[in-house]
């Protein structure tokens, strides 16, 4: 299991976050463009998220809130910031900034996350340049205690979570992940093959 540290910062430095590569493809394949995560603790406000992919041309149909963009080149954070509870919400965008997301436990149990809370205090930002492409949110301690029950992340609180690159329905469909998964086929629904965070 791979352990990544998550530092706290008023304004984050992407350049001086920590990166999670996104470079495990269990199911192989011979495309697999560049990409990582970081995660950073804001006191007061949450978790600010930037996932970044080396992809030029990425593909992005979908515009809306639950549209599938898995199917798009998407980049993708699931994380279970309970360390008591089973649920884990699975946030997926593209480069348009759009979102899915939903609690669950698994693959086929899950409430969609706008049944719970109102998703427009969730704000994905999409930005493409000349080589990659990224999306940054913040993840707000309100949207974490309402979905979770947990809004205290004091210095070595763990929990657990993984990273994603895919595209379903790209020319090159390809399956990227932070944590090792073990899995016949492509699943990035296996909470026990998340990795650890560990608050700084």
């Amino acid at each position: 299991m791979k352990r990544y540290t998550v530092i706290t910062a008023e304004k984050p430095d992407w350049d001086t976050v920590p990166k999670a590569y996104i470079d495990e493809y269990p199911w192989g394949g011979d495309y697999r463009p560049v990409s990582y995560a970081q995660l950073a603790f804001v006191p007061g406000k949450g978790f600010a998220v930037r996932l970044t992919c080396f992809e030029s041309d990425p593909k992005a149909l979908y515009h809306n809130y639950n549209d599938p963009v898995y199917k798009d080149s998407a980049l993708e954070f699931f994380a279970a910031f309970n360390s008591g509870s089973p649920y884990y919400v699975n946030l997926e965008t593209n480069s348009n900034g759009a979102f899915l997301a939903a609690k669950r436990t698994c693959r086929k149990d899950k409430v969609p996350l706008d049944q719970i809370i109102d998703v427009s205090r969730i704000k994905v930002k999409g930005v493409r340049e000349a080589d990659r492409w990224y999306v940054e949110y913040l993840y707000p301690l309100d949207v974490i205690r309402d979905v979770f029950g947990v809004s205290e992340f004091p210095s070595g609180y763990t929990f657990r979570g993984n990273f994603f690159k895919c595209g379903d329905d790209t020319d090159v469909p390809h399956f990227g992940t932070y944590n090792p998964i073990t899995a016949p086929a492509p699943d990035f629904h296996r909470p026990e093959c998340f990795a650890e965070f560990v608050m700084e």
